[in-house]
């Protein structure tokens, strides 16, 4: 486990023993959110793996047609779509940061080469 997991891990059962200290590990209000988070978080990863899949299609076709794989208007163009989409709670900065990281993914995984 990653030292930031175990040290979590160490600090919950540490405030766990510490009298007045409530255990957030047992709290039906903690567990119920934990959960909702967790099924948005599948839903992401599902959405991710869906993009993925329509985005090595088009890659696949493009390079077939002799195409260039990246079109920058069209990146801009989803951008701006985005930002006007976007209701929040998510910034303007938010949105641009995880969408540049989304793209950028998108690219290395539709190269067409099997991961390691």
């Amino acid at each position: 486990m990653g030292q930031d997991g175990g040290g979590r891990a160490f600090a919950a059962r540490r405030l766990a023993t510490v009298p007045g200290v409530a255990d957030p590990n047992a709290d039906a209000v903690v567990r119920q959110m934990r959960d909702a988070i967790i099924d948005t978080d599948l839903k992401l990863m599902q959405a991710i793996n869906s993009r993925l899949v329509m985005v090595a299609r088009l890659r696949a076709y493009k390079q077939a047609q002799g195409m260039e794989f990246v079109d920058q208007a069209r990146e801009d163009w989803m951008h701006s779509y985005l930002q006007a989409a976007n209701r929040g709670p998510l910034s303007a900065d938010g949105l641009r940061e995880i969408y540049g990281h989304l793209l950028d993914l998108t690219k290395r995984e539709t190269t067409g080469t099997p991961p390691a």
